[in-house]
């Protein structure tokens, strides 16, 4: 896959300011690998390949059904696939080798193996940018927050390019990341004490009624699928 397939427009995506700006990197990424797949690269050779040794994750089979293309794309990449596990793994003895590779497959995901080193580079951009360009600096200190997951990956890959600056760039990120966590704190009691007979009555404070979506998504990095959509 070309490179310019994936480049990620960090600025315009930190000027949006709207939840986590790493989860729209990750979101941006995946969407593009979707688009992808689902389009002339299932016909390539090497892409074949790798989708055929790697397969997908739920997750992904499901972004590849919804993707607003036609299913033939998807049937074809399911049937080669299904043909490399039926001949490597189906059709041997389920010895200690084979069950290892199942296992694998289970963990294997074409979109996720390349999430991660794209991200990995956006990431080193960011704090790049944060470092060198007083603007972005801005941009990235006004941000409402930045999910568990993504706070780790960050503070993980800042300090090679941050240098000097890193203590302080991670303190800043701490600080980021503690102030919305003691909000969701805040309106989750507000939610448990709508609760209470003694203010029965009385209504549920705003901001604690989109609360227990709002703390899942910052945990997980994923938005809370209600039993609606998980119906639909």
């Amino acid at each position: 896959m070309k490179e310019n397939i994936c480049t990620i427009p960090v600025n315009e995506i930190f000027e949006i300011n709207d939840g986590c700006p790493i989860c729209r990197m990750r979101n941006t990424i995946e969407a593009k690998y979707i688009d992808y797949i689902t389009g002339p690269a299932m016909m390539e050779p090497d892409i074949r390949i790798e989708t055929n040794r790697a397969g997908f994750c739920e997750r992904h089979y499901s972004m590849m059904l919804t993707a607003g293309r036609a299913r033939l794309p998807v049937a074809l990449t399911l049937e080669s696939h299904l043909i490399e596990v039926r001949e490597k793994l189906l059709a041997k003895k389920p010895d200690k080798k084979v069950l290892e590779a199942l296992e694998t497959l289970e963990e294997s995901c074409f979109v996720c193996e390349y999430i991660e080193p794209h991200l990995s580079r956006a990431l080193e951009t960011v704090c790049l940018s944060y470092k060198n360009e007083p603007d972005f600096r801005k941009l990235y200190e006004s941000q409402p927050y930045i999910c568990l997951e993504h706070y780790r990956m960050i503070i993980q890959r800042a300090k090679k390019p941050m240098g000097k600056e890193y203590d302080a760039f991670a303190e800043v990120t701490r600080r980021l990341v503690l102030k919305y966590a003691d909000s969701l704190q805040n309106d989750i009691a507000g939610f448990r004490d709508a609760f209470d007979y003694q203010n029965a009555g009385k209504p549920m404070p705003e901001a604690s009624r989109d609360v227990i979506e709002r703390t899942i998504e910052f945990l997980t990095s994923r938005p809370a699928v209600t039993k609606q959509e998980k119906s639909e």
